[in-house]
């Protein structure tokens, strides 16, 4: 399992296609195995959900994220979870294998127009 988390300043950032570099954590048998990180290529429609899937992410763990990225995640076999609260990609992860991630509102949900969606 390979887990993506949008970062700004080390931590997880509300706006998904708009992060400074992702986290990628890997792992194996419940446990995170290793972590790495990565600038991502330019910001468009559509680029960063085939970046993803690229590399092998099997989830992206986000704050906020439009439907359109969303669709795609779904649609290249991406597990996506949204309105995970800012913090460092290793204890989100922890968190979430063992079931007590608490997420809240999707970032971008509250208007379609958001910058969020594009």
């Amino acid at each position: 399992m390979k887990i993506a988390i949008p970062l700004a300043m080390g931590q997880l950032t509300a706006h998904f296609g708009h992060c400074q570099e992702f986290a990628f954590v890997s792992v194996e048998d419940g446990v995170i195995s290793g972590m790495e990180k990565e600038v991502p290529p330019p910001h468009e429609p559509g680029v960063l959900p085939k970046w993803l899937s690229e590399l092998g992410v099997t989830h992206v763990i986000a704050g906020g994220m439009g439907g359109r990225a969303q669709a795609l995640f779904t649609a290249s076999n991406i597990t996506v979870v949204t309105g995970a609260p800012v913090e460092d990609p290793q204890v989100l992860v922890k968190a979430w294998l063992a079931n007590s991630l608490t997420t809240g509102e999707n970032a971008c949900s509250h208007d379609e127009n958001h910058i969020c969606d594009h």
